[in-house]
């Protein structure tokens, strides 16, 4: 079987790949190998799949249908394995046992074309930050996760520069860097978190009704990992005459139900917003910049 990359993939790595980076070129080879060593029968690649992997349906020996993945150093997949051992399946996909080689994951096979956001958006805002409750765990002694201080860290030093020849982009950015450093002087809790949550990254299931997916795990307060729930269907959002009101109650909603405190969920849902739309336009996807930079002025 030809193991092409979906578009949307090849479009997201291109967006990020580093010079010289040659991994979609080799990605069609290390899918045949994968498969080959785990002796399994391929069904098809998953369209129009994700930003970050190469993600095939697959059978096991035994005709258990299972899930292969297949990511980038960059994507950091073995800090996903890591996290999924640690979950052992409690509100995430469940890793398979398999030969460990390095970005190359075998999970559980869940319903992928089946998200929360099939569902209604008060009732796919409660299963989701239900999924993520049961996330939030003490993360393993000695672990090796990115900490959320490191990882804005970086992202800190991306949006100044992306920001300085733009004055609404840059109090924007101003406004998201206080917030940051303000957040981050007395965390109220140091968890392991999915890093990458919302409504698309859980997943319909047989174990259980809703599963979590393609975590991008971090360790730091939770208020973090809701944060990007809060801006779910923002494009909704920003086409609603109401849209400022309601995300001021889905903040207020949503710190409510998981005890989260609202003012550290406002600052890090403008944190995260700003940065994501920073980012949009370093790419070159002013469309998404301009909804996401709208959505973090209304914090």
């Amino acid at each position: 079987m030809a193991f092409e990359p979906p578009q949307r993939l090849v479009r997201a790595l291109g967006e990020t790949a580093p010079d010289g980076d040659d991994w979609l070129e080799k990605l069609p080879e290390a899918a045949r190998q994968a498969v080959a060593l785990r002796e399994l029968t391929v069904e098809r690649v998953q369209m129009p799949g994700g930003r970050s992997s190469l993600v095939v349906l697959v059978r096991r020996p035994d005709g258990t249908p299972a899930v292969l993945k297949l990511a980038p150093p960059r994507a950091r997949p073995e800090s996903e394995r890591a996290a999924l051992a640690h979950w052992g399946g409690a509100g995430a996909v469940q890793l398979l046992d398999e030969p460990p080689v390095e970005g190359v994951l075998l999970l559980e096979r869940l319903h992928p074309d089946v998200s929360v956001r099939s569902l209604p958006e008060a009732k796919a805002l409660l299963e989701a930050a239900g999924t993520l409750r049961r996330l939030w765990v003490e993360p393993p002694g000695e672990h090796r996760f990115e900490t959320v201080a490191e990882r804005t860290g970086r992202q800190a030093e991306a949006m100044r520069a992306t920001a300085s020849g733009d004055a609404g982009v840059s109090a924007l950015v101003d406004a998201a860097l206080a917030a940051r450093t303000e957040l981050l002087t007395a965390p109220p809790e140091r968890r392991l978190l999915h890093g990458t949550f919302r409504q698309s990254k859980v997943l319909a299931g047989e174990r259980m009704p809703w599963l979590a997916v393609g975590p991008d795990p971090v360790v730091g307060e939770c208020a973090f990992d809701l944060a990007r729930l809060v801006r779910d269907r923002v494009e909704d959002l920003i086409a609603s005459p109401s849209g400022a009101a309601t995300t001021r109650r889905r903040v207020k909603r949503l710190a409510e139900s998981l005890d989260v405190d609202q003012e550290r969920l406002r600052g890090w849902t403008l944190f995260r917003a700003v940065e994501s739309g920073v980012r949009a336009l370093r790419v070159g996807r002013p469309k998404d910049a301009e909804l996401l930079l709208e959505f973090a002025g209304w914090l």
